[in-house]
């Protein structure tokens, strides 16, 4: 008989890098809570603010996400054990007792730890998705009971292509030449030269994952490896809370400018798809392709394209659906009304962008500086602006993935794995996890309760109310000035006052004959 995902990691010690990131914390929980006997999970974290490892995961495990972990399995938060280490450090700043510790007893391995902010410096964005991986690499080979090492790539690591295989393409450049580089340049030089060498792809994230899947290839030899590609990840669909999201990365922050009225134009074609998938699909996947190498032993490497557009697209032009959801359930303290516009012309994103971004964040921090407080909405347009401008190659393109490798990986499992490790995107209801997702923005990302949303409408009652008011006098003001120098103009006025005094006198007569 087949053994299932659960019993595979019965009695198993697993190895987490990145595990206080976003995707890392959830797969932390999936494994305590639905693979129950496994042993020891060690995370490999570091020290932050003047925390120490251990206090950062247990401050982590306080959290709402692991509410159902200690309501089914309180003991198994025993089998956490924190490890003190730096991603950044030679060796992985590991001390001599735990790197021995960990090659004697792991057995599985999720390296999910990376940077990914879209602006990262070259040499950071390097140092963290390359040579930590190496350096992960290093001490997996020497591990002796290792079953599975499951490496966390992104499906946009060759977006310079627009079909993407599930197979390790060829780097974009000889990584021993980029490490040498980067020994003697500058960081201004780097800076100066990085557009030359990401050449088409948009940014350093995806430059520095397309080098390190290649290297993983190249240093792990006969390493029992998978390679897991998900796309944009957002909020949780169905575990371990519908809605859960703890950051402000990709749509969480647009949804979040939008409900707060700050984003009111974004420049993105509406039939491009906007390839989100929720955070439970890809560690599902995850879970699953460390069994299959560990049972099923693949002969070649397996790579997985985790993404929703090839069986359930959602498109950018379907953003029109936030506004409705935020007016719906607002958040509290809402700077405009919901509302905006999608479009893949420049020269009226610009238009809008002046008029419902500059004009108003301007105008509102004058009225701050005639109070006496410091402006900042001018600042926070600015921000917003930068960080839009770095999605708009993913909003302006399409890409198209293939998911064999993916899609018959649910047919190796038995059906009481397939329910619990879901992938299958085809149930997936877009308008009703995109009202879960902005929820989830409000209660965990900006921790506002629901009980709150009765004064976040009043509020933008307030809003729509200012708004009309503004509306109106602002048409008088125009109107009166136009009167004021064009006959055609006052000939017009006289014309509908005197046609709208007619109808209410004719009103009134019929009213009065019956």
């Amino acid at each position: 008989m087949a053994s299932t995902i659960a019993e595979f990691f019965d009695g198993k010690k697993v190895l987490i890098t990145g595990a206080t990131g976003f995707l890392g914390k959830v797969l932390v929980e999936k494994l305590l809570r639905c693979c129950p006997n496994v042993d020891v999970l060690y995370l490999m974290v570091r020290p932050k603010a003047g925390q120490p490892p251990q206090q950062r995961v247990q401050e982590m495990m306080a959290t709402q996400l692991y509410d159902k972990v200690r309501e089914e399995n309180p003991s198994s938060l025993e089998r956490i054990i924190a490890v003190n280490s730096d991603m950044l450090e030679p060796g992985l700043g590991l001390s001599d007792e735990d790197r021995e510790m960990l090659q004697q007893e792991v057995g599985v391995v999720f390296h999910v730890a990376a940077t990914i902010k879209f602006d990262e410096k070259m040499k950071l964005s390097y140092k963290m998705n390359v040579k930590a991986l190496q350096e992960m690499v290093k001490l997996c080979k020497d591990m002796k009971k290792l079953e599975a090492f499951v490496h966390t790539s992104t499906a946009y690591c060759n977006c310079d292509r627009q079909y993407i295989e599930e197979k390790i393409y060829p780097p974009p450049m000889d990584h021993r030449k980029l490490d040498d580089a980067i020994e003697w340049m500058d960081d201004e030089m780097l800076r100066l030269l990085t557009p030359k060498l990401i050449d088409r792809r948009p940014n350093t994230y995806t430059f520095t994952k397309a080098i390190a899947e290649h290297v993983l290839t190249e240093d792990s030899g006969d390493m029992p490896i998978a390679i897991v590609r998900p796309s944009i990840v957002g909020a949780a669909w169905k575990e371990p809370i519908p809605g859960w999201i703890d950051n402000f990365n990709g749509p969480s922050g647009i949804f979040i400018a939008c409900g707060k009225g700050l984003l009111r134009s974004m420049r993105a074609d509406p039939n491009a798809v906007a390839d989100v998938v929720p955070v439970d699909i890809p560690v599902n996947v995850m879970i699953a392709a460390a069994w299959n190498i560990g049972v099923l032993k693949p002969k070649s490497i397996p790579v997985y394209n985790v993404t929703t557009g090839g069986h359930n697209p959602f498109r950018w032009g379907d953003m029109d659906l936030i506004p409705g959801i935020y007016k719906k359930f607002p958040l509290t303290g809402s700077f405009r009304r919901p509302g905006g516009s999608i479009t893949d012309n420049q020269v009226v994103h610009e238009y809008w962008n002046i008029v419902c971004h500059k004009l108003p964040g301007y105008f509102y921090d004058f009225l701050l500086r005639l109070m006496g407080r410091k402006a900042r909405m001018v600042r926070i347009y600015d921000k917003m602006r930068k960080a839009m401008s770095s999605l708009e190659y993913f909003t302006t393109n399409t890409w198209e993935w293939s998911s064999e490798n993916t899609d018959s990986l649910c047919t190796l499992l038995s059906e009481d794995d397939n329910k619990v490790f879901y992938s299958d995107v085809r149930p997936l209801d877009w308008p009703s996890y995109l009202e879960a997702y902005c929820l989830g923005t409000k209660r965990f990302v900006l921790n506002e309760e629901l009980s709150g949303l009765p004064q976040a409408r009043a509020h933008l009652k307030k809003l729509r109310n200012i708004r009309y008011s503004f509306n109106a006098i602002l048409f008088v003001v125009i109107w009166r000035f136009l009167i004021a120098r064009s006959q055609i103009a006052r000939n017009l006025w006289y014309f509908v006052t005197s046609l709208f005094v007619k109808f209410v006198r004719l009103t009134r007569l019929t009213s009065s004959t019956s």
